[in-house]
């Protein structure tokens, strides 16, 4: 009698193990670290516009790649499985909002990275870009200090860079 109590939780228990178990379920992360696997070798190209940028966005992806990948980084290329190529395509400032006098309120700081990477041993060249945005407002009647250039860039840089691993995730399938 005390079996027949416990059937149904038994049952659910049961079909509820299946039911996940059987999907075949698998986050992003597992396909992106399947792309990154082996030693890894990131090249720079560096922006003349912005070197200081540049140097932020590849430690930000030795970071991603290390932390969230599991890749091992390499200083040699010859000794590089994977080959990743970076490059920020494009840096834009814009306007977004004038005050009563006429002055720029708020504006928009846009960060485009281009990302190549191949495997040496099949040889396929994959590619794709992804950007940030990061909205800013300075002091009334200011100029745009570098320091503020500076900061506006590496938020959006990071906003960018957030999208890199979805991204080697997506392209693995193709």
């Amino acid at each position: 009698m005390h079996i027949y109590k416990n059937l149904p939780f038994l049952i659910f228990t049961l079909i509820f193990t299946f039911l996940f178990s059987a999907c075949g379920y698998k986050p992003s992360s597992y396909y992106a670290k399947q792309e990154m696997q082996g030693n890894v070798f990131v090249k720079l190209q560096v922006s003349l516009e912005d070197p200081k940028n540049s140097v932020l966005v590849k430690d930000a992806v030795n970071k991603i790649l290390i932390q969230k990948l599991d890749s091992r980084m390499v200083n040699d290329i010859n000794n590089a499985e994977v080959v990743m190529n970076l490059a920020i395509s494009r840096v834009s400032i814009s306007t977004l909002q004038y005050d009563k006098e006429g002055y720029n309120k708020l504006y928009k700081a846009t960060v485009v990275i281009s990302v190549n990477y191949y495997r040496k041993d099949n040889g396929i060249k994959k590619s794709f870009t992804v950007d940030g945005e990061y909205d800013f407002s300075i002091d009334q009647g200011s100029v745009i200090s570098e320091t503020n250039r500076f900061d506006a860039i590496t938020n959006a840089s990071n906003k960018a860079i957030d999208e890199i691993l979805s991204k080697i995730a997506v392209s693995s399938f193709k």
